[in-house]
């Protein structure tokens, strides 16, 4: 099996098992409901740096593309840490916009770069 393959499965397999003894917890009376929902969540945040942080490592032949994966990369994680930071500290409400925004504004940076690396790539 391909290496990242297994990486990919096993967070996968990571937050599904956190979920499962986070929901026993909550029944057991452990734990409440929210603290539930911000690990299971936050969870999802640490995935998304981590996918981030193994971007720039993967092979890519073009010069260009290497750029652009190094800029996704970067808003990757940062916007993955910042998405778990406030799903574990700040209030629920604030953490489902500010975590979204966090990840929608990854996702723009990447874009915007990959269209200014193509208008340059053109004007040459």
């Amino acid at each position: 099996m391909n290496k990242t393959l297994i990486t990919d499965l096993a967070w996968g397999a990571g937050i599904v098992g956190v979920a499962l003894v986070a929901s026993w917890a909550r029944q057991m009376g452990l734990v409440d409901s929210d603290t539930v929902t911000r690990v299971v969540i936050g969870m999802t945040g640490l995935m998304i740096a981590s996918f981030g942080n193994r971007m720039p490592k993967t092979f890519v032949p073009s010069a260009r593309a290497r750029q652009a994966r190094r800029v996704a990369a970067w808003s990757l994680v940062l916007s993955g840490l910042v998405y778990a930071g406030l799903w574990a500290f700040a209030p629920i409400p604030v953490a489902v916009t500010g975590g979204c925004a966090a990840v929608l504004s990854g996702m723009a940076v990447t874009i915007g770069y990959c269209i200014s690396l193509r208008s340059r790539a053109k004007a040459a």
